[in-house]
């Protein structure tokens, strides 16, 4: 089965997939739904991250790596309403073309709280959430 993933630097050496990180553990996200990873990508890029690109790749290629790098794997049904958190992870010497200060190529991830994680339900929002969430979608406009 094909799924949709979000990666960073499509075709440069330092290509990285989107991570969410829970805990001590990064997890990536496999969209069923194209239209819904690219929604989850404008969200991400209206939080200020570097525009991704949603690509289509076999559900199998995607768990061999995240097995091969100790990450783990979370399916998104199509129409699901999946949310970055609101939080990310402090990642001040990462640069748009993937460098890190100390010679790493990995892609910022966010860290979740199981609170932030997993609000599929638009009606278990706070109205906080659901600001935030107004203001991120008034800026793709």
């Amino acid at each position: 089965m094909r799924v949709f993933v979000l990666l960073f630097n499509v075709g440069t050496d330092n290509e990285g997939i989107h991570s969410l990180r829970m805990g001590d553990r990064d997890i990536v996200l496999m969209f069923e739904d194209e239209d819904d990873a690219t929604r989850f990508a404008l969200m991400l890029e209206a939080q200020d991250f570097p525009p991704a690109t949603v690509e289509a790749v076999e559900e199998a290629e995607i768990k061999e790596f995240c097995d091969s790098v100790d990450y783990d794997t979370k399916f998104l049904p199509s129409g699901s309403l999946a949310i970055p958190p609101e939080t990310a992870v402090e990642t001040l010497d990462w640069q748009e073309d993937g460098q890190y200060e100390d010679g790493g190529d990995r892609v910022p991830n966010y860290e979740s709280t199981p609170d932030s994680s997993d609000n599929t339900d638009p009606s278990s929002l706070s109205e906080t959430e659901l600001d935030r969430l107004r203001s991120q979608l008034e800026k793709l406009l």
